[in-house]
């Protein structure tokens, strides 16, 4: 048998052959130059269903509020002596004589409507991965997510090569690709990738953007001088996905979960390790064929990975 190494060989000589001639814009059908203050890169769009769940967000609400362990001090066995005496919620705590204000701070601060906010205040009394923390996404329209996935020539301080965006347009799933013909156009595809967070309410979602996305695109934007990717609430699937499923699945890798959960297979993927690879031999022959599975397997992580978050909101907080 060979090994995945092996494969990606194979398919690397087998797609050289296949395009060996053909021009960018062929290949890359209905893309377009991108151009912004950075330069210029190359755009790629498609348009996907799916399945958005409606928020019940007066569920959510009245759950967080029954969770007196949110206020410093109050643990679980504190928890049910209180609510024995009567203080069943939060709202009910604020009359309590030692931790009305306690009470009070965190009410105000879930009244308050900020999913940074409340998603850091249930994080330092609860794991991360909390589905309370889950559900502060379904304080953001649809519309605000910013589903993020990113190639890279290596682990740090290398390019990046390809942004994938996502986000909900009309009821549908856009996939933003912006794709670097050459090194010199990843100005162009940083600044054209922080474009998408410029709206009132962005959230960023990920698949452990918070241990490798997030991080890279700070450090490639500190290179260029162009600051930093910060201050915007961070959904890492990932955690939540660990946190659902780690004890029924062996892989809690993206490819395994959308094949497990999703239903998703692919063909002819091109292994993550391979992507430098692939895109040095593009850059070195000119032929865009390693391109192609870069481009494909990015747009299906994107795909996916927004997918999995509305599967993992619905299951939670929602109908999907």
């Amino acid at each position: 048998f060979l090994s995945e190494y092996d494969e990606a060989r194979h398919y690397l000589r087998d797609l050289l052959q296949r395009y060996d001639g053909c021009n960018f814009e062929a290949v890359f059908d209905g893309g377009r130059e991108y151009e912004n203050a950075g330069g210029a890169c190359y755009l790629l769009e498609t348009r996907n269903s799916i399945d958005c769940p409606i928020f019940d967000q007066d569920r959510y609400q009245a759950a967080v509020l029954a969770d007196l362990t949110l206020v410093h001090g109050i643990g679980k066995a504190t928890e049910r002596r209180l609510k024995i005496r009567g203080y069943r919620t939060l709202n009910d705590l604020m009359e309590h004589p030692k931790f009305r204000t306690s009470a009070r701070q965190v009410t105000e601060c879930i009244s308050a409507g900020n999913s940074g906010e409340i998603m850091d205040l249930i994080g330092n009394r609860h794991a991360k991965s909390h589905p309370y923390v889950l559900g502060t996404a379904g304080l953001h329209e649809p519309e605000d997510y910013v589903f993020l996935d990113i190639e890279t020539l290596g682990l740090f301080s290398r390019p990046i090569i390809l942004f994938g965006v996502g986000f909900i347009e009309r009821g549908q799933l856009v996939v933003r690709q912006y794709l670097l013909r050459d090194i010199s156009e990843e100005p162009a595809a940083l600044l054209a990738t922080m474009e998408h967070f410029a709206s009132d309410n962005p959230a960023l979602v990920t698949f452990n953007g918070k241990a490798f996305d997030a991080p890279y695109i700070s450090d490639r934007l500190g290179y260029y001088g162009m600051g930093a990717l910060t201050g915007i609430p961070h959904f890492d699937v990932l955690h939540f996905s660990r946190r659902r499923w780690k004890k029924e699945l062996s892989s809690l890798r993206l490819s395994a979960l959308e094949n497990m959960v999703l239903g998703v297979h692919r063909d002819n993927d091109v292994p993550g390790q391979m992507v430098p690879e692939f895109f040095e031999t593009y850059l070195r022959t000119g032929n865009c064929g390693p391109l192609v599975p870069i481009v494909g397997h990015n747009r299906q992580d994107v795909v996916s990975l927004a997918r999995l978050f509305f599967h993992l909101m619905g299951d939670v907080y929602g109908n999907c």
